[in-house]
Formats: structure tokens, sequence, C-alpha cells
């Protein structure tokens, strides 16, 4: 195997691990899809558990968690880029309009937002409207925005419905949790349940 194929298995299995979204099996996996065109077995790989302690990512879930108390639906690691970030966010709303669930908006991030977060310490969240109408959006990424602020986070925003809420300066330490669900699914079950408790 040569050495730009070594480097690149291991920053993959180096971001995977820090992202805090996968099991070992997962990753596993993953890795086996990636490199699917070379002969190589991935059991043999030692895949390491991140040793994280959730401080900044558990503020993060309670500012979701008040973000779905405002009718606003907040996911976790939405798709891996924008365009599936958005086709996911699409789904998700069809899915809570099929079950009688109604939102005002969204708010996201992609696994490729996660990426930066770790290599960059900047977090961007994509924020808007169900019926892209641009009042209501910019409204939406006020709230985001406050929120944010609200929970301790240094954010910057230039106000304008196509440029993301940035968190900067933010130290992603995610650690896994196989009892969590994330993405559009955890999405779903948190928006439903803050919303049945009312």
């Amino acid at each position: 195997m040569n050495q730009d194929l070594v480097d690149e298995i291991d920053d993959l299995i180096d971001l995977l691990t820090k992202s805090g979204f996968f099991s070992t099996e997962e990753i596993t996996e993953i890795l086996e899809d990636q490199f699917i065109y070379y002969d190589i077995d991935f059991n043999d790989y030692s895949i390491p558990s991140n040793d994280f302690n959730n401080k900044n990512f558990s503020s993060l879930e309670q500012t979701f968690k008040k973000l779905a108390e405002k009718s606003i639906i907040a996911v976790h690691n939405c798709g891996y880029d924008f365009k599936e970030g958005v086709n996911d966010i699409y789904e998700l709303y069809v899915h809570l309009v099929n079950n009688e669930y109604s939102c005002d908006g969204f708010c996201f991030y992609t696994f490729e937002d996660v990426e930066e977060a770790i290599e960059e310490n900047i977090l961007k969240l994509t924020f808007g409207d169900f019926q892209r109408n641009e009042d209501k959006s910019l409204e939406i990424g006020e709230l985001v925005y406050q929120q944010l602020t609200d929970a301790g986070f240094e954010v910057e925003w230039d106000k304008t419905v196509n440029s993301p809420v940035e968190i900067i300066n933010f130290i992603w330490d995610k650690k896994y949790c196989e009892d969590k669900d994330y993405e559009i699914e955890g999405a779903y079950d948190l928006f439903t349940g803050v919303i049945n408790e009312k």
C-alpha cells in the first residue's frame, strides 16, 4: 500500500472518530465502502474511540432543543454536504407534515461543516423557511443567532438570508454515544417529543 493511500485512510479514520457520530463498526463499514476498489481488510485496523467531553456539543444540543420549542426543526449532521442537507431537511419536513406536525423553519449543519469545525474551529449553520420566504427566513436566522448567543457561543452572521450563522472559536468535542440518534431520525424524535410535551 502506497503512503498516500495510508495517509488518506488514516485521515478519514481520524475525522470519523473525532466527529463522534459513528461507532467503530460504522467507521469500518464507511472505510470498506470508500476504499472498495482496494484489497484492504479493515477489520485489522485499530479504530480508536475519542476521548472528548461533550461540553460544547451538549450546549449545542440544548440550543437545538430550545429551537424545537420555538417550532424550528434543527438537525445535527444533516447529510454530507449542503445539497444533501437541503434534500434531507425537506424529506424530514414532508414526514412531519404527513404526521400532522407543523414547523416554522429549519436549521442544520452537514458532515462537511463538522469537518470544518474539527479543522478550523468554525461551525456553520444553515437556516431557512420551508416556503422560501425571505423575510421569514431572516426571522429564523435571527432566532438561531440569538439562541446560540444566549447559550454563550461566539457567533457571527452578516444578517443576510444566503449566509450561514457561524459559531467561531468552536471546539468540536462530541463523544460518540450509542444510545442517541442524530441526523434526521434524531431531529424528528426531538422535535415531536418537544411538541408532544406542550
